[in-house]
């Protein structure tokens, strides 16, 4: 049991993060209330008001917490190298994006909902950690691609950022969209989050160089 108030009130809201990512994994945002959230956790759903108003401020949280850590990977990866190749750095970035399935999941089906029922003060700790990253993805271009000035860096940026809302419903493809794709008539090609997202960054920096 941690010791102090401090520490008990980031247990306990991991243990809530925690509850809410592994439901979110099976069942829906709609399906899923604070009462499910409750039990699945070692203290009563009443507990949870002390730390949420409502299961929109949970999973603002758990977005929250995958837009840090897409920051700390980006700050990490400035640190680790040098110099990048524009195809590496492309597929360092694409690896980012995969490796954060949960943050493209919640940013392409929840975002609005989330907003809209959450209080002001969760939301700006939200805004602040995707301001955030955003920033710590215009370090990497800083320092990889230097020939981009401040206009090449927004222009990359304010492209990169709605094409990443999509990512996850053209990547994760359930069978019954496939059939449906197949009935249809429709020739698609099937991409991984890595591949879609390693070719629109080397497709969108090398335009832009």
């Amino acid at each position: 049991m941690p010791k102090g108030s401090a520490e008990l009130t980031q247990a306990r809201r991991e243990e809530i993060l925690a509850a809410c990512q592994k439901l979110y994994e099976t069942r829906s945002f709609k399906e899923i209330t604070l009462k499910d959230i409750g039990q699945q956790t070692s203290f009563t759903r009443t507990s949870i008001y002390n730390y949420f108003e409502t299961k929109e401020e949970i999973f603002l949280a758990l977005f929250q917490r995958e837009y840090e850590r897409f920051a700390d990977d980006l700050d990490a990866l400035c640190r680790r190298e040098e110099t990048l190749p524009l195809e590496s750095l492309a597929s360092e970035l694409a690896r980012a994006l995969e490796n954060r399935p949960l943050m493209l999941k919640l940013l392409s089906m929840n975002l609005y909902d989330m907003e809209a029922n959450s209080r002001m003060e969760r939301l700006v700790e939200f805004k602040t950690a995707y301001g955030e990253s955003k920033e710590a993805l215009d370090r990497c271009l800083m320092k990889f691609v230097p020939a981009l000035d401040e206009g090449g860096r927004q222009t990359f940026l304010y492209a990169f950022l709605p094409f990443v809302y999509g990512l996850y419903p053209y990547t994760v493809v359930t069978e019954k969209q496939r059939e449906a794709m197949r009935e249809a008539g429709i020739d698609y090609t099937y991409m991984s989050t890595y591949e879609m997202a390693c070719s629109f960054i080397k497709t969108m920096l090398g335009g832009l160089q």
